[in-house]
């Protein structure tokens, strides 16, 4: 199989890929196109199809396709024009090859996470914890999610990655700051995106859901602890607060989905985990896009509005 991360400008392609959005458009004369997004397990490729009459079978967003195209360059971003198309057959494909997934391992991440919620020394919030991560069924669904739909972590095992990312530096942080309570910093760094599991679907698809649309997952995920809360006897209503406020305002800013901006010192730590996981991860997956030698520009980059690329090799001694 020829992977959506080996392409080049100039490449015939002709293989199987999975349609992750179908979208039906215009050119400025007014002729109708496909603008497709095709993914495999190591990214996505924007795609064209110009041509609607000859080669191109009836086919829907989420299918399995074969196609036969050439990759071309747009403003500086790999672009697919497809001249054929069919519906691939079952048998032709291993849906695996189609999923993204973490790079690291999985079960020893997972055993990682829940070593720091057995550390947890408060009692409330350790019962809170275990409420969630000892339901197999919760934390399977965890274990196999996204964090997001593609900004950053947006494969199989990226919700378990993220969180771990910002455990890790928040546990960092109580080392070097011991103002913060660390007990109320943990849990809802390893508790900020629980929301996600509804916010988004599960793969193939990883779309967000019509709950994820209306509510999101800051609200979701506070709701779910609020209802597991109410189930634990004599949970202290401060103490609740308290950990909801890190988890509603962990985005920071009013303008970035935060119903809340921090209040409290491990609200801001938290705040302070999450933005710089998601920004390194970004700035990793872009550098990652397109298999350039080290030290060559990228080009420009929407997100951190800038023209960006990787540090050259150190020179050899």
């Amino acid at each position: 199989m020829r992977y959506i991360n080996e392409f080049r400008e100039g490449d015939s392609i002709s293989d199987i890929y999975l349609c992750k959005s179908k979208n039906i458009a215009k050119t400025k004369a007014g002729k109708t196109y496909y603008s497709l997004i095709l993914q495999d397990k190591t990214g996505v490729i924007d795609t064209k199809i110009w041509e609607l009459n000859n080669g191109i079978d009836n086919f829907e967003q989420m299918d399995y396709v074969r196609i036969e195209g050439n990759v071309t360059s747009f403003q500086g971003n790999l672009q697919l024009n497809v001249r054929r198309l069919r519906r691939a057959k079952s048998g032709e494909f291993a849906p695996q090859d189609y999923i993204p997934c973490t790079a690291r391992d999985i079960t020893t991440m997972y055993k990682e996470l829940t070593g720091y919620i057995n550390h947890v020394q408060n009692i409330y919030l350790r019962q809170l914890l275990v409420a969630f991560f000892g339901d197999k069924a919760f934390a399977q669904k965890f274990k196999e999610h996204s964090a997001a739909k593609r900004v950053h972590h947006g494969f199989m095992g990226g919700l378990l990655e993220h969180t771990l990312n910002v455990t890790k530096m928040c546990d960092f942080y109580c080392t070097q700051y011991p103002v913060l309570n660390r007990d109320i910093l943990i849990t809802p760094a390893i508790g900020h995106h629980i929301g996600k599991i509804h916010d988004l679907s599960d793969f193939p698809e990883n779309d967000y859901t019509d709950e994820g649309q209306l509510i999101g997952h800051i609200v979701m995920g506070t709701i779910m602890i609020d209802e597991k809360i109410k189930k634990i006897p004599n949970f202290p209503t401060k103490l609740a607060n308290e950990l909801k406020h890190c988890i509603l305002a962990h985005h920071g800013e009013l303008e970035y989905g935060s119903p809340k901006k921090p209040a409290l010192i491990e609200a801001l730590a938290l705040n302070f985990a999450d933005n710089t996981d998601a920004k390194m991860e970004s700035f990793i997956e872009a550098l990652a896009e397109e298999n350039h030698q080290s030290g060559e520009w990228r080009g420009y980059n929407k997100l951190f509005e800038s023209n960006i690329r990787g540090t050259s090799a150190p020179s050899a001694k």
